[in-house]
């Protein structure tokens, strides 16, 4: 008998597996540490995406230049096909939809279902057949085809499936606000003889909304040409939602269809009632999934001294009273491992004994990858007089982002300059299982956004889950994280707007620096109550446990 299943949880990207290449970055990783924990906590879930077959891209770095490749994954060996198709109209064709899933297991043996759905399928037209091959599309056209895949072929599969009785559909980013028109005419089957707006309240009654950025390029707009070729099977209801500039966006219409509404940290809650007037917009701050992210060396110390800690990550709050020695030799032990990884596959001599910065990040405009390099001189200067450092760097550039590209290529040509006083690397083809090793292995986690176009961050939350504190600037998680000194250090907190951002925050960065080396080199014990501070302070709170009981409490049922 299937089980009752009360939430549908619907994600363009949903990082499951290192191996499964169906996330991208941050918001499919998050969407997957949220899926972990709620199979932990035995929610009735379903989660939703596309099954992205080719993946987002492989990463390859030549000469400082990115280059991408594309291959298929063996879905077969971690997918089991269902015997189902939906049918979805897309630019007035019928496309045909089937479904694989991956059942998610928690600490319980208790699975949430994943379904993956699917247009590879006999019968649909060459274009239609990619429509679920690469994951963020190179053009608007393909994108808006791929969202009402995910949004109306989501919905009608999990019908089809028999998921009949789903009280809260939760849309993970705007991608899948299509979902909402779907309901729409389910609401209509279901209940005939309303009007129009009492339809669209029933549908709001059904959703909850979390928007994940405060820069307006990751609102998914479509020119109304677009929408109005994509959509033209559907009724002209769609056409209300253009908005004032001739567009169809998502983030609005996801907005317009929720009862509840809420955004990943409270500054960026601050932000978005700002972008989004008119609505009330909540705030929950983002989590990691507390057993994806600790290192297997730092979990045996966990398991030795915090009992429960796996099932209740807030008893990580208890990793004070751990014996300074056990913390030392696991973070040691992973260093180890993490140097001996990039030695041996990028031909590199880096130093188990040496100071380490990890910066890895989607490289884009905002986040500053070169903030740290900004004066190459100070940075040798701190590095011969202070102790030595050395610097590991990762992150893809969007194919399209020709700015994210050329900030891999500066990196690369800055850090030629360095050679001979700083060692550095940046690693190819970033992913979660590289970001396992390096969140846990360095002994800085850096991150330089630009204010204030963090939402939350989550790379800082498994750096602390690991004892490595974070120096960052005050954005995103970090304002509600950051204990001077104690979890780790701020950038730029002396910022006033109307300022040089950049150069602020590069002379902070530095400033810092001088003092966390010496730190590090010359007093250990100080280090190693920083490290403690990060995993009872900051790893209790930020993880997906906490996150999603507060998704149930606030937003899913009530």
């Amino acid at each position: 008998m299937k089980k009752i299943t009360r939430i549908a949880y619907f994600s363009m990207e949903i990082g499951i597996h290192e191996d499964l290449k169906t996330y991208s970055g941050g918001l499919g990783v998050l969407a997957g540490d949220t899926l972990k924990s709620g199979a932990d906590l035995q929610m009735p879930m379903v989660g939703v995406t596309l099954l992205h077959e080719k993946g987002y891209f492989k990463q390859r770095i030549e000469d400082g230049n990115q280059v991408e490749e594309y291959e298929n994954w063996p879905k077969e060996d971690y997918l089991t096909k269902q015997d189902a198709e939906v049918i979805v109209n897309v630019a007035g064709r019928d496309v045909k939809v089937h479904a694989w899933t991956y059942h998610l297991k928690g600490i319980s043996d208790n699975k949430i279902p994943i379904v993956l759905l699917d247009t590879n399928v006999e019968g649909n037209s060459d274009y239609d057949r990619q429509l679920t091959s690469y994951l963020y599309g190179n053009d608007s056209y393909y994108r808006l085809c791929q969202e009402v895949i995910l949004g109306v072929g989501g919905a009608r599969m999990l019908k089809e499936l028999g998921y009949n009785t789903i009280y809260t559909y939760h849309m993970n980013e705007g991608h899948a606000a299509l979902m909402t028109i779907e309901l729409l005419e389910q609401m209509k089957e279901a209940f005939p003889g309303k009007s129009l707006e009492e339809y669209e309240a029933l549908v709001k009654k059904k959703c909850v909304f979390t928007t994940h950025t405060p820069v307006a390029a990751g609102h998914d707009s479509f020119p109304h040409n677009i929408a109005k070729d994509v959509l033209k099977g559907y009724p002209n209801v769609i056409l209300k939602f253009i908005d004032i500039s001739n567009e169809l966006n998502m983030t609005h219409l996801a907005l317009k269809f929720s009862r509840f509404i809420n955004a990943v940290a409270r500054r960026h809650g601050q932000v978005s009632r700002e972008m989004f007037p008119g609505y009330d917009i909540k705030s929950i701050t983002n989590g990691v999934h507390s057993r994806t992210w600790v290192c297997h060396e730092l979990r045996d110390v966990f398991d030795r001294n915090i009992v429960m800690w796996n099932d209740s990550p807030e008893f990580l709050r208890e990793a004070l009273k751990i014996n300074d020695e056990e913390i030392w030799y696991a973070h040691q032990n992973v260093k180890h491992r993490l140097i001996d990884y990039i030695n041996s596959k990028h031909g590199t001599d880096l130093n188990a004994d040496t100071f380490t910065i990890g910066f890895a990040r989607r490289a884009t405009g905002y986040k500053r990858a070169t903030l740290l390099f900004k004066d190459l001189e100070k940075l040798k200067q701190i590095s011969q007089e202070k102790g030595g450092i050395q610097i590991i760097y990762g992150g893809k550039a969007h194919p399209n982002d020709t700015q994210g590209k050329q900030y891999i290529k500066q990196i690369h040509d800055m850090a030629k300059q360095i050679r001979g006083d700083i060692k550095f690397v940046y690693l190819e083809d970033y992913d979660m299982k590289i970001a396992k090793l390096m969140t846990a292995g360095v002994d800085l986690w850096l991150n330089t956004p630009q204010r204030p176009n963090e939402a939350s961050g989550t790379s800082g939350m498994k750096a602390a889950h690991n004892g490595v504190p974070s120096l960052s600037v005050l954005d995103g998680w970090w304002l509600e994280g950051c204990v001077e000194n104690i979890t780790g250090w701020s950038i730029g907190e002396s910022y006033v707007e109307g300022q040089n951002q950049d150069e602020i925050d590069a002379k902070s960065i530095y400033e810092k620096l001088e003092c966390i080396i010496p730190t590090y080199y010359n007093n250990r014990e100080q280090w190693l109550s920083i490290m403690k501070h990060c995993i009872s302070v900051n790893a209790s709170y930020f993880n997906t446990h906490r996150m999603i009981k507060e998704y149930v409490s606030k937003s899913y049922f009530f």
